[in-house]
């Protein structure tokens, strides 16, 4: 079985490309999007199994982009990553439908089975 695309969205190359191995490397199809209008762009050509979504991004911000997601497909779960945590920038996410809200650098690990477990069991 072939498994789902994670779109990874990001303005930092370095960090799309660590995410980008270290998934791809689980087996997963790996689609990049370096801005909001890009990531956009790219669900409206295939659906995501999941969405990691950075949140401070120049133009488009995250937050946006996760509304517009949502918006279009509410079934499309989306994961927000962040340099720092906020309580009141996660309680924003969490209200405008994000699966989940982790920092950077991401824990590969916590990532696995915070999400991809959960999302993907059967994978």
């Amino acid at each position: 079985m072939r498994k789902k695309a994670i779109l990874l969205v990001d303005d930092e190359p370095n960090h799309l490309e660590i995410l980008s191995v270290k998934l791809s490397g689980e087996g997963y199809r790996i689609e990049q999007a370096r801005s909001g209008e890009q990531a956009l762009k790219a669900i409206e050509k295939e659906k995501p199994g999941l969405v990691l979504l950075d949140i401070l991004m120049p133009g488009m911000d995250g937050l946006e982009v996760l509304k517009r997601i949502k918006a279009a497909d509410p079934g499309i779960p989306v994961c927000m990553v962040t340099a720092v945590w906020d309580n009141e920038e996660s309680k924003k996410c969490f209200e405008a439908g994000a699966y989940e809200y982790i920092t950077k650098p991401v824990d590969f690990e916590r990532l696995k089975t915070a999400v991809l477990v959960k999302l993907f069991p059967n994978e």
